[in-house]
């Protein structure tokens, strides 16, 4: 299987990306700095592909979706992973809170 997991550096992300690359699957994964994306390829060479994006940079993530989608030869399971919690109303949040 070939994954597309946005946000592998930690937390669930990087939990489901070494999960499916203890069973042998492929993983495309996106970081935001270099130092992850060595030691996310570093887990398992060959196998573990990284890809720096900005989440909030629509050209970057397309960039890195075309890139994984090019180097795995198709992608079977996206994990819509990276983002962040904003916790309150709609009505006391304003679009700035958003980014």
């Amino acid at each position: 299987m070939n994954w597309l997991i946005t946000g592998v550096s930690s937390g669930l992300g990087r939990a489901i990306a070494e999960a499916a690359l203890a069973r042998g699957d492929k993983v495309a994964g996106t970081v935001r700095r270099q130092t992850d994306l060595d030691a996310f390829e570093a887990r398992a060479p060959g196998r573990a592909l990284g890809y720096l994006a900005d989440m909030t940079d629509d050209a970057a993530v397309r960039a890195a979706v075309d890139r994984a989608e090019a180097d795995l030869g198709g992608i079977d399971v996206l994990v819509g992973n990276a983002g962040y919690g904003l916790v309150g109303a709609v009505e006391e949040s304003s679009r700035s809170e958003e980014h």
